[in-house]
């Protein structure tokens, strides 16, 4: 049984099927779903979801690309919309400077607005972070020290010195289906390189679809695609895969098992 730890099934080419996308991840052997929340107009839709399927939960967050959209969205607000109780996450947050849709600024203010929540809550930080790991990573450090957290660096593409520098705060990482790319060799190291009581495995779908499923929506079924490709990568059983990084799951979300 998988665990898709991060999709968005409120998003165009799974919203339109949401039965039979579920159904489909079910028969692959999903047994959980995170639903991830990353402006705050989606957040009811987003809880919904969680309310009327058992085996899906919901986050809330302001995505980077939305935090200049967001100025009103503080720690409090967050704090407030993850008293529902299938709201497990706080995120996705963090910063992207490679689109910088939002400014750098108002991109770090509000990332720390959800480490606070997450701090405030005990739920886990959903960490976004692309071409930023420096500031990514002095971010975490730093509010680290102000009191601890929990989190993961999603959709993880950086280098292996940031998975160690988040690791060493006690952060996860979760591997996407980037990993089955032929150009991915340099995540494809760092996957075989993460401990495996720190490993999750997510689709982000419905983008980055793995082999063999390239060029469709991604849905959350296809993370046994990923579950296989990771675990021939690293020389484990896919069993060993599936439970390793469900537990991991839900040694992290803690509140979905409550």
């Amino acid at each position: 049984m998988f665990v898709d730890s991060h999709c968005h099934l409120n998003y165009k080419g799974l919203v339109e099927d949401q039965p039979g996308v579920l159904a489909r991840a079910r028969a692959a052997g999903v047994e959980t779903m995170l639903n991830i929340a990353t402006r705050e107009s989606e957040w009811d839709a987003v809880i919904g979801i969680a309310e009327r399927e058992a085996d899906v939960f919901a986050s809330v967050g302001i995505h980077p690309h939305e935090a200049d959209q967001h100025p009103d969205v503080d720690t409090a607000t967050l704090v407030a919309r993850a008293a529902h109780p299938k709201v497990i996450g706080i995120g996705e947050s963090g910063l992207d400077y490679y689109y910088d849709k939002s400014d750098r600024g108002r991109q770090q203010a509000s990332f720390r607005a959800h480490i606070a929540a997450a701090r405030e809550t005990g739920l886990p930080l959903i960490v976004h972070t692309r071409d930023a790991e420096e500031d990514t990573a002095a971010i975490l450090d730093e509010e680290m020290g102000k009191g601890a957290f929990t989190g993961v660096l999603h959709c993880f593409t950086g280098s292996l010195d940031l998975a160690q520098k988040g690791m060493a705060l006690g952060l996860y990482v979760s591997i996407s289906g980037i990993v089955t790319f032929k150009n991915a060799k340099d995540l494809q190291s760092v996957a075989q390189a993460i401990p495996q009581d720190r490993l999750l495995i997510e689709t982000d779908s419905p983008f980055l679809a793995p082999v063999p499923h390239r060029g469709r929506p991604c849905e959350p079924g296809y993370v046994a695609d990923t579950a296989r490709f990771l675990a021939d990568l690293r020389g484990e059983s896919l069993e060993a895969m599936a439970a390793a990084t469900t537990r991991n799951f839900h040694d992290l979300f803690t509140k979905a098992g409550a």
